[in-house]
Order: structure tokens, then C-alpha cells, then sequence
């Protein structure tokens, strides 16, 4: 049976927020610097060998892949280690359960601060790519809201996977076969076809794939049907990963 969560969620949300403006100082290397450094360091470095890729500069052709890639890293994070520990070692979800909220509620609230957290990295992203004028389109203004929805997305999958994670180790194995991986095999740093077939043939399948594109269109501001596609793909697959979430979850907790 579906349950589906309430208004109460938006308390999750601010406990998670709470704690993170209380710890953002020893958090800000890796949501703030990292991806900066990466854009810099990638796209001046490799740009330098690369040359011009479907008309624009490297450093350029990457910023997309650069937004995608860091908005579902840094949900992933949130949603794995962050909702794990959460669960198993501090018991957070079993002194939530005892006000009015629903595990339900919970699942909703950590989903909406990892897609949160997302928006602040690709924020960032976005303020320093503008600065550096590697933004060709007033669409990337919507870029923030692209990232909340890939967000989202991978902060929904990260729970599924936590609800089945035997211990905080099992993480390692997702992010190194998984996210990872998606990170170069999804068009984000190096075009699909100068890729060997097989990862061309993967690549769709991939959910950063059409995060990527989705990305490219804002920052380009060439929108054509791979764009809704994309767009379709991020928003069906959201839906169905949420629902699973909150049930396997429920699985994991009440049982």
C-alpha cells in the first residue's frame, strides 16, 4: 500500500537545514570549493589538449556536465551517509516517529534537503561559470531549478539503495560502480561519440544522462525534442523512485 506524505515533511527539511547552517563551515571543501576547482582545474587543464568540441571551447562544453554531475553528487551524499546515519547511529528517525510525523514525512523531508543541497551547489557552480562568462543564455537563470529537480531524482534513488545497505561500507560499492562511472559515461565531460559504442549504447539508460542534457539546453539556450524528452525522463523516473523510496523504506524501519 502507497502512503503518501504529509505537510509535516517541510519539518524534516528544517531540522536537516538546521543542523547543516550549524556544521556548513567543515562542510564547505566539498560543496563549495571542489566543484569550482574541478571546472577550473578540468576545463583549463584538459581544455588545453581538447580544443573545440561541437563548436565551443572545452571548459565551456563542460559546465553542463559539471552542474549535473555535482547536483547528483552532492544529494547522493546527503541521502546515503547523511540519511544513514541519521537511521542507524544516531536514531533520529525513531524520535521523529514519535511526534505526528510519518516515515512517510521523513523519507519526503530528507528527499526535499538533498534536492535543496543540490541547488546550492549548482548555485554555485552557476555564480562562477557566470564570472568567468561561460554561460552563452539567460536560461541558465533557471539552472537552480533544474538542479532541485535532479536532485530530486538521485536523492530518491540514494534512499532506495540506503533501505537495503547493510552497513555504512555498502556506500563504497554505489559510488564507486555507480555514480561514478555515471560521471564519465553520460556526456558530461567528453561527447557520447567519441566514446566506444558500448558506453554509447548505455549511455541513455543512464539517469544523468538526460540531467546533462537537460543542463546543456539552459546553458546553451538551444532547446530542441531531446530536451523534453529529458525532462519527461527526469519527472517519471522521480515519481517512481520516490514511491519506491518511501516503501522500501518503511520495509526497513518498521520491520
Amino acid at each position: 500500500m502507497i502512503r503518501l506524505p504529509t505537510f509535516r515533511a517541510i519539518h524534516m527539511w528544517r531540522r536537516n537545514r538546521d543542523v547543516f547552517l550549524r556544521l556548513w563551515w567543515s562542510l564547505a571543501p566539498a560543496f563549495m570549493i571542489e566543484p569550482v576547482l574541478l571546472l577550473l582545474a578540468v576545463g583549463l587543464g584538459f581544455g588545453a589538449y581538447m580544443g573545440v568540441i561541437d563548436g565551443t571551447e572545452y571548459i565551456n562544453y563542460i559546465v553542463p556536465g559539471v552542474l549535473a554531475a555535482y547536483a547528483m553528487t552532492t544529494a547522493t551524499f546527503e541521502c546515503t551517509y547523511g540519511a544513514y546515519f541519521r537511521m542507524e547511529y544516531r536514531r533520529t528517525y525513531d524520535a521523529i516517529m514519535a511526534t505526528p510525523l510519518t516515515l512517510e514525512d521523513i523519507v519526503s523531508g530528507e528527499v526535499l534537503w538533498g534536492a535543496t543541497r543540490s541547488i546550492i551547489t549548482a548555485t554555485i557552480i552557476l555564480s562562477v561559470a557566470l564570472i568567468f562568462g561561460l554561460l552563452d543564455s539567460w536560461w541558465a537563470l533557471l539552472i537552480p531549478a533544474v538542479a532541485f529537480i535532479v536532485g530530486l531524482l538521485f536523492s530518491s534513488m540514494a534512499i532506495v539503495f540506503v533501505s537495503f545497505a547493510s552497513s555504512v561500507y555498502s556506500f563504497n560499492y554505489y559510488f564507486t560502480l555507480f555514480i561514478a562511472p555515471m560521471s564519465f559515461f553520460s556526456g558530461a565531460f567528453f561527447p557520447l561519440d567519441r566514446l566506444p559504442a558500448v558506453v554509447s549504447d548505455i549511455s541513455p539508460f543512464l539517469p544523468l544522462t538526460p540531467s546533462v542534457n537537460l543542463m546543456r539546453s539552459l546553458v546553451t539556450g538551444d532547446f530542441n525534442s531531446t530536451t523534453a524528452t529529458s525532462f519527461l525522463i527526469i519527472a517519471g523516473t522521480t515519481v517512481a523512485l520516490f514511491l519506491l523510496a518511501s516503501m522500501v523504506m518503511r520495509r526497513r524501519v518498521m520491520e
